[in-house]
């Protein structure tokens, strides 16, 4: 049985909000749980949102991505990545990687 999703108001966020919404979404090593945090949105919200506000072509291709990515479900993730970090990121300052 097919679970039936509420509709979704994006007129409860600002064009701003929405936009980050769809950068999280696009982005594979946030997950989920994140933009829930952040926004108080499902998985299937962000599916509804992302249908509504995506060509259909960019919307297919993003099911796809996020269908074969392991990192944006955290019960898939590997065991150690527990949050979005670069190894390098305290190196990182004004945009600029430090020399070594």
């Amino acid at each position: 049985m097919k679970t039936i999703i509420a509709p979704l108001e994006t007129s409860d966020f600002s064009e701003i909000q929405i936009d980050r919404i769809i950068e999280m979404a696009w982005e594979d090593r946030t997950p989920f749980d994140a933009i829930k945090f952040q926004f108080g949105l499902t998985e299937d919200n962000v599916k509804a949102l992302m249908k509504k506000e995506l060509k259909f072509r960019s919307y297919k291709l993003w099911r796809e991505r996020v269908e074969n990515c392991k990192t944006k479900h955290l019960a898939k993730r590997v065991e150690g990545m527990d949050r979005f970090k670069c190894t390098r990121q305290r190196a990182i300052s004004n945009n600029k990687i430090t020399k070594r």
